[in-house]
């Protein structure tokens, strides 16, 4: 299960470093570079909670496997793109495949390993689980790096096959259980409601640096969007057996959670993609230096990760994750404001500073949400962790690319290497007045107490 999140998680970043390359080659405009990158979360997101259910009734092993046949073949697609004329389109159509895949993996894993562990050593197997899918999350920029400069930007979706073959393996030898309730049903209208909602408000935020926050496309779209969202809120909460139980939030310490998985993956995947970006764009790095550079993120991240299953196992989930987000947010301030900087040590501290802080916090929230619920709704509520979580990582690099966009066109024509540098600290300082606002939320929801495990 950890090799198989890993294989999701690399796949959200390791396109950053070589949208530069692919973008001669396809070639990419300015905003199918951000599509290459947002389509993939966005069908994640919208599909996730969907993958949750179905592995509920059909089986989570069944679901994970039928999940890794589909990723990996979307990876192979993706990796097919034709240089010139629809390569642009080919590529995103494949990575949006790629998140449907990702989708019906990505829940159920979660709840296989939640099952395999007893719930005193729970902390711990969730740290290698979390904490190693998301060192390949900030390793993605440094493999996508040296593939890209190495070999080719298409081996950065090639190596997906292989990989895919190997989990296949792994999860034959080692016989999960597979329990199903076929009498569950999936709704259909509860499907598109969801996936319209979340995919068209995203899709607006996207497009609103080109078509301008308050152009009456932006304001039309979104507004279907939000509609489209608020009546699936509705139908579920009204439903008896609703696509996604959202009676799960009544409960304070899940919301909390959920609250920082959203908060924190909207700051980290834009701040990964945008990082990639301006290491090569303003420090004019080749791929595979850009992809070295990113280590700096990587192995505070790991270090974090590896602490904070142990810690949470002895405390819960309150300190580590306070003490995580204070140093992510201090960690982006500094990294914000040394933007302009044209070098890249002079941000070290706050790379450093926020790699750490993010290793502490999302090996807790993850085990803490799903401790918080029976066994057998793990899979669902797997599925409102990762949607949320998802969904946060597709608004950021929506919103952030907006904010960056929306700078450099104001300089437009003329835009110099400082002038992406500007914008960029102001898309940076976003990330760090979220980081802000996780943890004020944190202090608020999360308990004070070890929270009593659900068997």
């Amino acid at each position: 299960m950890t090799g198989g999140l890993s294989m999701l998680m690399v796949d959200e970043t390791v396109v950053s470093v070589a949208l530069v390359t692919m973008k001669r080659e396809l070639p990419l405009s300015s905003g199918g570079q951000q599509w290459v990158v947002n389509a993939y979360v966005l069908a994640m997101a919208t599909t996730v909670a969907l993958g949750g259910r179905l592995g509920t009734k059909f089986g989570p092993v069944t679901t994970f496997r039928f999940g890794v046949g589909t990723f990996f073949v979307a990876s192979a697609f993706c990796g097919l793109a034709p240089s010139g004329g629809t390569g642009q389109q080919w590529l995103i159509a494949a990575r949006v495949a790629q998140g449907c895949g990702a989708a019906l993996m990505m829940p159920v894993s979660a709840s296989i390993v939640m099952a395999a562990f007893p719930p005193a050593v729970r902390g711990r197997a969730m740290g290698i689980y979390v904490g190693v899918s998301q060192l390949f999350l900030v390793l993605g920029p440094l493999l996508g790096g040296l593939l890209t400069g190495w070999v080719t930007w298409r081996a950065v979706f090639w190596i997906n096959v292989p990989v895919g073959l190997c989990v296949l393996f792994l999860v034959r030898r080692a016989c999960p259980a597979d329990p199903e309730q076929p009498s569950l049903t999936v709704s259909a209208v509860h499907g598109v409601l969801l996936v319209g909602g979340v995919g068209t408000t995203v899709y607006a935020l996207q497009q609103s640096a080109q078509w301008g926050w308050n152009s009456a496309r932006t304001l039309l779209v979104l507004a279907v969007g939000v509609a489209a969202t608020a009546a699936f809120t509705l139908v579920q909460v009204r439903s008896a057996d609703p696509l996604v139980p959202l009676r799960l939030l009544r409960h304070r310490g899940f919301v909390g959670d959920v609250v920082v998985l959203l908060t924190t993956q909207f700051s980290l995947l834009p701040m990964a993609m945008f990082a990639a970006l301006y290491t090569q764009n303003v420090l004019a790095y080749s791929p595979a230096q850009a992809g070295l550079a990113s280590l700096a993120l990587i192995g505070p991240l790991m270090t974090g990760a590896g602490l904070a299953g142990r810690w949470y196992d002895r405390s819960g989930v309150r300190a580590p994750v306070l003490a995580g987000l204070t140093l992510a947010t201090a960690g982006a301030l500094q990294w914000a404001a040394d933007m302009p900087h044209i070098a890249f040590a002079s941000k070290a501290p706050g790379v450093v500073l926020v790699g750490f802080g993010l290793g502490l916090v999302l090996t807790p929230v993850n085990t803490d949400a799903l401790d918080r619920v029976p066994a057998d709704e793990r899979p669902q509520a797997s599925g409102i962790v990762h949607t949320v979580r998802q969904l946060g990582g597709t608004l950021g690099v929506a919103a952030v690319g907006a904010v960056i966009l929306g700078h450099e066109h104001a300089v437009l024509p003329g835009l110099r290497a400082q002038d992406t540098a500007e914008a960029m600290k102001v898309g940076f300082l976003v990330v760090a007045a979220v980081f802000a606002t996780a943890l004020v939320a944190a202090c608020v929801l999360l308990p004070r107490r070890t929270s009593p495990t659900a068997q």
